[in-house]
């Protein structure tokens, strides 16, 4: 399987996102916050309700339920989600599927 990610189940989100994050200085808990502009859930012939953010590889989904749409001028055009780390083992868990994802989509990592 390919890590992705979905807002509606079953219908994998194109748009990739900009991804920042942050960690405790003990590295206890960390923060993920993403940001998709003009995302494919987004678009004008979407039906599908944005039921959170669902970020699915072979080992299992992450999901998160802090999923916002910004608007400008009426119309959606950006998805913010943010996706709380709480231990040291959801941060190794989400860093794996983070290194899947990005070599799925032909990324690279950096540190900045």
């Amino acid at each position: 399987m390919v890590a992705k990610i979905q807002f509606s189940r079953g219908i994998d989100e194109d748009v990739i996102p900009d991804v920042r994050l942050t960690r405790s200085r003990d590295e206890s808990q960390g923060t993920a916050k993403f940001y998709f502009l003009n995302p494919k859930a987004l678009a004008d012939d979407s039906t599908q309700e944005i039921t959170g953010m669902y970020m699915i590889d072979d080992d299992g989904e992450i999901v998160t339920r802090e999923v916002n749409a910004k608007f400008i001028n009426g119309k959606p055009t950006e998805i913010e989600a943010i996706h709380l780390m709480k231990s040291p083992e959801e941060w190794e868990r989400f860093m794996l599927f983070m290194e899947r994802y990005a070599k799925a989509k032909g990324l690279e990592f950096s540190k900045s």
